[in-house]
C-alpha cells in the first residue's frame, strides 16, 4: 500500500491527549490516526451497504402470510 504524508492542523490539547492515548496503547500517533480513519471509513461503507439492503427489502416487500390478499377492510381494522 502506497503511503502519503499529510499536514494536519488540530488543537494542541487534542494533540497532547492523542499522543497520550497512542502511547497508552503502545502505538504511534500515526498508527492511531490511521486506524481511527480506517474504522470511520469502514463504518460508513457498512452503513451504506445496510441502508441499500434495507431499501431493497422495502421495495421487494415481506411475506406477511396474506398472499397479497387483505381479508379485512380498513374500517374493520380501525373499528372502536
Amino acid at each position: 500500500m502506497e503511503k502519503q504524508n499529510i499536514t494536519l492542523s488540530i488543537p494542541r490539547l487534542l494533540l497532547k491527549q492523542a499522543k497520550i492515548l497512542a502511547a497508552s496503547q503502545d502505538k504511534s500517533l500515526s498508527q492511531l490516526l490511521r486506524e481511527s480513519l480506517e474504522e470511520k471509513v469502514r463504518e460508513e461503507a457498512d452503513y451504506d451497504k445496510a441502508r441499500k439492503r434495507q431499501f431493497r427489502l422495502l421495495k421487494k416487500g415481506l411475506d406477511l402470510g396474506t398472499r397479497g390478499q387483505m381479508t379485512v377492510t380498513r374500517d374493520e381494522l380501525h373499528a372502536r
